[in-house]
């Protein structure tokens, strides 16, 4: 017998479900268009969890507080990094109930010493992050965000790019009239990391004088900004699409934005956690960290011990801290290892098994395993913990699909899961579908994006 092909999610949904879709989506589309670092998102979190009366778990260790069932609190991780913790009634040794999802994307950083001049023109060295297309990243407007700290300690936020009327900057390309060369060259080298630099000004400060665009472009930062030169040494910048999230298509029913791998995953379990207000027997905790892209390494990423270190913070401020105690605490936890899947294109129809591949509008996204060719660093979750995922999310009416991340021996991927897991816990790798994953704008689906989080809520209820 043919394998049964899932109906949209959208034929079953009543108006009621589009309103709190909707409401849903332009929370979203606000999140992608303001928080576009990781420093932004957790500026975002820390903001929405006060508001739903989370404390800072510092000033409780400083207070000398207890915590107790009922309790919410947070901890952020060198501004970088965050993770919210509801206390349940069961003992912590029992295990928590974990969301996790990255808040670090795709962009192009700033190099160190990165200003220059040539031909009249003043530029921006960088360096890219994560997995790109080089040649993707060109011509296209860009927002400069980031910090500058200077000597004295001061903090300088830079945001240029967002607003109406505010300049952007882009990488330039070369002519279609003189590229016969460059047309010929392999996909990834059509672009070289090196090219792309930002262009940054070409007004001389004085005619005449050497690198006197450069010296123009020093004055108005310094002007505007109190930056020298100097202070690029300890700044961290960053190049990021310009503009705000949109609707896609006619019917409105899809986002396109930049920065939705993985902030899909890390705003919709974000909301969840907010939302899921009354005490549980088991800790509910979000968790979203810094440096996925580049293999979640650094004191950011989730390959720190920073988790680990608050987890027995947490326990300790309960009364119940013991070294054995955080080994059961941790080994006890399930967890949803929340990032994107690879959204079925039909223009790119041979990149995937259409048996498993996650389509857009068919619901929230589980992959048993992630990982590249024979499942080469991979968390395979079990038949167990599956078979409990399925039971949690059709006993709330959670519309889900079970996929791979393309075809066998194609390519791959990978998440946080396999490190959660090194603990002993339940991890499985689940999500939203995208088009265009790793691309400076992406594409997602309402519908998907609806069903993750009333997924991750489900989760939290039941797990």
């Amino acid at each position: 017998m043919a394998r049964e092909e899932k109906a949209s999610v959208w034929s079953s949904y009543t108006e009621a479900d589009r309103e709190a879709l909707e409401k849903l989506a332009a929370g979203y589309r606000d999140f992608l268009s303001t928080c576009k670092t990781e420093r932004e998102s957790v500026v975002e979190a820390v903001r929405q969890a006060k508001a739903a009366g989370y404390r800072d778990l510092c000033d409780v260790l400083q207070a000398g507080e207890k915590l107790k069932a009922g309790d919410k609190v947070y901890a952020v991780n060198m501004k970088k990094s965050i993770v919210l913790f509801q206390i349940g009634e069961d003992p912590l040794e029992k295990g928590l109930a974990i969301l996790g999802a990255h808040i670090d994307t795709c962009r192009l950083d700033v190099k160190q010493n990165p200003l220059y001049e040539d031909g009249g023109l003043a530029y921006l060295d960088t360096h890219y992050y994560g997995g790109i297309k080089k040649y993707q990243w060109v011509t296209l407007p860009l927002a400069l965000h980031g910090v500058v700290v200077k000597k004295d300690g001061t903090v300088v936020e830079i945001r240029i790019g967002e607003e109406e009327g505010a300049p952007v900057f882009c990488v330039t390309d070369l002519l279609i009239h003189l590229s016969q060369e460059q047309m010929k060259k392999n996909a990834a080298k059509v672009i070289e990391g090196e090219d792309l630099d930002i262009l940054v000004g070409n007004y001389p400060l004085k005619d005449g004088e050497k690198e006197s665009v450069k010296a123009g472009v020093l004055k108005l930062i310094e002007e505007q900004y109190g930056i020298e030169e100097e202070d690029f040494l300890s700044a961290e910048l960053v190049l990021v699409p310009a503009g705000r999230a949109r609707d896609l298509g006619f019917d409105r029913s899809m986002i396109l934005a930049y920065g939705q791998d993985d902030r899909v995953c890390a705003y919709t379990s974000l909301v969840a956690m907010l939302e899921s207000s009354a005490p549980r027997k088991r800790t509910s905790c979000c968790l979203l960290v810094d440096k996925e892209e580049i293999g979640s390494v650094g004191a950011t990423g989730m390959q720190s011990h920073f988790f680990e270190n608050i987890l027995a913070e947490l326990m300790n401020a309960c009364g119940q801290y013991s070294e054995l105690g955080l080994r059961r605490c941790l080994a006890n936890s399930k967890m949803l290892s929340s990032d994107v899947s690879s959204a079925y294109d039909a223009l790119y129809a041979s990149a995937y098994d259409k048996k498993n591949v996650a389509y857009l509008g068919r619901g929230m996204v589980f992959n048993k395993f992630t990982g590249a060719r024979g499942k080469s660093g991979s968390n395979d979750a079990n038949a167990e913990y599956l078979g409990e995922i399925r039971r949690m999310l059709e006993k709330h009416d959670v519309h889900f699909q079970l996929a791979e991340l393309g075809r066998v021996d194609l390519g791959g991927g990978g998440t946080i899961a396999y490190i959660m897991s090194l603990y002993g816990m339940q991890v499985i790798d689940s999500g939203v579908g995208v088009l265009s994953m790793h691309a400076p704008w992406e594409a997602t689906s309402k519908v998907d994006i609806y069903e993750t989080k009333k997924g991750y809520m489900a989760f939290l209820a039941e797990a």
